[in-house]
């Protein structure tokens, strides 16, 4: 027997039975589509769309970046941040020049109005968040966090030996 698939054993992770997986894989497919459209009411109000945010927050924490860097901070292929970059240019959001030095790469910065954004971002960011969570107490916010981070992280690795961002995973500690 497929020890992926194995029944003897639901406790143990590479043993899960068929109706552990069915159960995870379908709650985790129904959060991504639930928070996805949780997220695009939150932000239309700032006249966003999901996925936008998490790229003007980036900028707004490290500075201006290239759209690879960008693809890479967001977990994101270039071509999705080449069109996010686009509508957030012609929003007056963010704006795009080129690399001194190299032509072929464009530097993404915020703007003045994107700046003017972050404040009300991020408490949209917050609202979003606390309305995810609204009505689970099965445990603490600080453990949930975890939780959830090592979930993501641990997707990331499996699959693109990644950390779930889109970054390689530290080594381990020596």
């Amino acid at each position: 027997m497929d020890k992926g698939y194995a029944d003897n054993d639901p406790t143990a992770r590479g043993n899960l039975s068929y109706e552990h997986a069915d159960a995870i894989n379908t709650a985790i497919r129904l959060i991504g589509i639930r928070h996805r459209a949780l997220a695009a009411g939150v932000l239309a109000h700032l006249g966003l769309h999901p996925g936008q945010e998490v790229l003007l927050m980036d900028l707004a924490t490290h500075g201006p970046r290239t759209q690879v860097q960008l693809a890479g901070g967001i977990g994101c292929e270039p071509p999705s941040v080449t069109g996010m970059v686009r509508k957030l240019e012609a929003a007056g959001f963010v704006g795009r020049e080129q690399k001194p030095g190299d032509a072929r790469a464009v530097v993404v910065s915020l703007t003045p109005a994107g700046h003017d954004l972050m404040c009300r971002l991020r408490a949209a960011w917050h609202e979003l968040a606390r309305q995810t969570v609204a009505g689970f107490d099965a445990l603490p916010a600080d453990q949930l966090a975890a939780v959830l981070t090592a979930l993501a992280g641990s997707l990331g690795v499996a699959r693109h030996g990644c950390d779930g961002h889109g970054l390689s995973p530290s080594p381990p500690p020596s």
